[in-house]
């Protein structure tokens, strides 16, 4: 009978096992299956439709390809609250392994958020780390041009239009009485195509008239029907006599999108002629290409240059801004605008305003975060260097399609920064302050006067000194007396003060990052010619003084000398007689007091001896009882309270002679430390107990089988029980309740030597973690 049910349970344990495999592998072919199709889309830029397939899978397991991507798909939708919890988890895992472009957006994300020193911080390690000097020179640099672009305050005024939706609009220009600019629809059809990078409708250029842009039931119509297609429109600048206009669509031929042999729609610049109120003759400019994007058209004052932005092949980043010659339907070759406006990362949306400066949006330059505006004078075909346009048009978030009349210093630019009412917003500015960075400085000033008279010092020389007192400006007074510096903030100087025939003088100053405050640097120095004046009398009167003294002092001297010779006399003799009989009595006494000490001794010492054998005998007797008393209290009370709570709690239980928290398994991925989602419910019963017996500390030990090397599974266990800690403590249990080891291979259940004596169902046995109670 017995052995019927022995191989009844066997087969019936089989066929769990084999249940349990079968579901398994359909999870893990499941879980494959969203991978490959989430790649699939994230390769294709559909992020939007990506990131709900990332998240399923990253609820089960986080490998760095899903993070990675994850983190790519909220940070190019714009979510960089979510995009920057995960990039740290990247940071934290690879460290300077982890590639430049990660570091980049992990810090746009930050910066979007406020957090600059923190931003500035972790490039700065990264640079360090890879001795980038060069980098670390030109980060340093940046953060002071940043500065001191933020000093110059809030440079306009801006406005969230009332046009504004919930989805996008951006990219606004005047043309005549209208403001046209890119949107979708507030509530596309069931049939109406979207755009998967971000899940909105496809962009059709709209316009309003101006003087209804700030009303709250205005209507926006198609700019033109003519134009309109089931693709991307946008961005579109017209040239003055308005015959002409240039925009940016999808690649497209004959109304149907146009794909390369990635099946990939890039963007190219489209012209159109207006004609008989028509815009017709639609045509794609030569130099756009399958392969690449050309895009957001701008036209120079004279209309014979165009600049746009493009990823061309001869680009030094991922966009560039270009230009190419216009001479009426023929287009020159387009040139880069090199180095002083491009970089390494991203330039777009360039402008060129009637006073011929060009504006540019870039994540390259120094700025808040994501895309800035910046500005450069046109001269003579080259370029000055790009100027952050400053605050608050730029912000921690994408800033573009500057749109500005230098006449009366008012326009628009757009922006997906927070408190708007869409994903991008348009905003009317108004320039109020000018551009104009400066270094943060301060003033040394003061008048330099004269010690006795007060009066003030003509021909005087102040020299200006650093840290290193060296010189580096010197200044010579007038009849004022005055003197002034322009000095830089946050630095040390020295001022020495000094005049032909006079003494000098010095004064240190500790310069602050305050702007524009004055120090005053007014010194006293005094006259050469009156110190030796007064020289010369404090010497003579000394003279005669010293000679009084010296007359003085001889004639006290002799009678001191005669009256000594008498008094060392009379005392020698006294001496004597009183030595002579202290040296007698003093032997008497010294005899006798040597016998009474010896006797004194001998005795204290005896007395002492048997007082201190009692009682340490006594001590010795009352520990002894002591300790076995409070021994057996605590053993007993330990024994009860282990008692109470195995009795009490159902997942407490006596192991030998241990007393241990009886889980369920704790899972791990595989080679990994990371707590799962599972597991913190399993984890969570724990920390109610140690909530519930606040006296309870614990040994969270946690073993692997002997499988593989026996040093990396030491490693690995140690990594394990510490993740393990560390949820526990972020429960609030204090950490001086809870010990973490990791055991390794060392104390297995079930000893498997060789290691492939033992199946799997005892390598799993070994495979634990166990919660140890090590105090009540």
């Amino acid at each position: 009978m017995t052995n019927h049910q022995d191989f009844s349970k066997k087969v019936n344990m089989k066929r769990i096992y084999i249940i349990l495999i079968v579901f398994s592998i359909q999870f893990i072919q499941a879980q494959q299956q969203d991978l490959q199709r989430a790649n699939l889309l994230f390769t294709k830029t559909y992020y939007s439709a990506a990131i709900p397939l990332y998240e399923k899978i990253s609820d089960k397991i986080q490998t760095e390809e899903v993070i990675q991507n994850l983190g790519d798909c909220y940070y190019f939708t714009n979510n960089y609250d979510k995009a920057q919890e995960l990039y740290s988890l990247l940071l934290k895992s690879k460290g300077k392994e982890l590639n430049e472009d990660y570091y980049f957006r992990y810090v746009q994300t930050l910066k979007a958020k406020g957090k600059y020193n923190e931003a500035n911080d972790i490039m700065r390690k990264f640079y360090l780390a890879s001795n980038n000097n060069v980098a670390i020179e030109k980060l340093e640099k940046d953060i002071k041009t940043l500065k001191n672009v933020s000093a110059i305050g809030q440079r306009f005024d801006i406005q969230n239009l009332a046009i504004n939706t919930v989805n996008s609009e951006f990219g606004a220009v005047i043309f005549g009485d209208n403001l046209v600019f890119a949107a979708v629809k507030k509530k596309p059809n069931l049939f109406d195509k979207t755009y998967k990078w971000n899940n909105e409708s496809y962009l059709n250029l709209v316009s309003i008239p101006l003087k209804n842009v700030n009303a709250n039931d205005s209507i926006v119509a198609y700019f033109s029907k003519d134009l309109k297609s089931p693709m991307h429109e946008s961005n579109a600048v017209f040239t003055k006599d308005g015959k002409f206009m240039y925009f940016t669509r999808n690649n497209s031929n004959n109304g149907r999108r146009g794909k390369n042999t990635d099946k990939i729609s890039n963007i190219q610049i489209f012209r159109a002629e207006f004609v008989k109120d028509k815009w017709t003759n639609i045509v794609s400019l030569p130099f756009n290409g399958p392969d690449y994007s050309v895009e957001h058209p701008a036209l120079s004052v004279d209309e014979k240059t165009l600049y746009f932005a493009s990823d061309m092949p001869g680009t030094l980043g991922s966009f560039d801004i270009f230009s190419v010659s216009i001479a009426g339907s023929i287009y020159g070759k387009p040139m880069n605008l090199g180095e002083k406006i491009n970089t390494p990362k991203r330039e777009q949306f360039p402008f060129v305003s009637k006073d011929n400066k060009l504006y540019f949006s870039s994540n390259g330059h120094e700025g808040y975060g994501a895309l800035d505006i910046f500005v450069s004078d046109i001269q003579d075909n080259s370029y000055s260097k790009a100027l952050n346009v400053g605050l608050p048009v730029n912000s921690g978030y994408d800033d573009f399609a500057y749109y500005i009349d230098s006449d009366t210093k008012e326009g628009y630019f757009s922006s997906d920064r927070p408190g708007g009412k869409g994903k991008d917003d348009i905003y009317s500015l108004k320039e109020t302050t000018e551009l104009l960075i400066e270094d943060c400085k301060q003033y040394i000033a003061g008048v330099i006067t004269d010690v006795d008279s007060h009066l003030v010092l003509e021909n005087a020389f102040v020299i200006l000194k650093n840290s290193a007192n060296q010189e580096l400006e010197k200044a010579t007074t007038g009849s004022d007396g005055k003197f002034s510096f322009t000095i830089a903030c946050d630095t040390n100087y020295s001022l020495l003060a000094t005049k032909e025939n006079y003494t000098e003088n010095s004064k240190s100053f500790h310069i602050s990052e305050e702007r524009n405050k004055s120090n005053d640097g007014s010194m006293e120095i005094r006259s050469i010619e009156i110190i030796k004046k007064e020289e010369q009398v404090a010497l003579e009167k000394k003279i005669a003084a010293d000679l009084i003294v010296a007359q003085q002092l001889k004639a006290a001297e002799l009678v001191a000398l005669e009256q000594k010779k008498k008094a060392d006399a009379i005392a020698l003799q006294e001496k004597k007689i009183a030595e002579a009989s202290a040296l007698k009595e003093k032997k008497i006494a010294d005899v006798n007091a040597l016998k009474q000490k010896k006797k004194d001794e001998a005795i204290a010492l005896e007395s002492k001896r048997l007082a201190d054998l009692e009682a340490a005998q006594q001590l010795k007797k009352e520990k002894i009882a002591a300790d076995k008393k409070n021994k057996e209290i605590a053993a007993a009370k330990k024994k009860e309270k282990a008692a109470a709570i195995v009795a009490a709690e159902k997942d407490v239980v006596k192991d030998k002679d241990r007393l241990i928290i009886k889980t369920d398994p704790i899972y791990f991925d595989y080679n990994m430390w990371y707590i799962r989602k599972e597991s913190k419910r399993i984890l969570n019963r724990v920390v109610e107990l140690m909530n519930k017996y606040p006296d309870m500390v614990i040994e969270i030990g946690s073993h692997t089988d002997n499988r593989g090397n026996a040093k990396f599974n030491a490693d690995l266990s140690q990594k394990r029980a510490d993740a393990t800690r560390d949820y526990i403590l972020e429960q609030g249990i204090p950490k001086n309740r809870i010990l973490s080891k990791g055991y390794g291979e060392s104390v297995p259940i079930v000893k498997c030597i060789p290691d492939n004596s033992c199946d799997e169902e005892q390598h799993e046995l070994n495979r634990r973690s166990e919660f140890v109670i090590k105090n009540l």
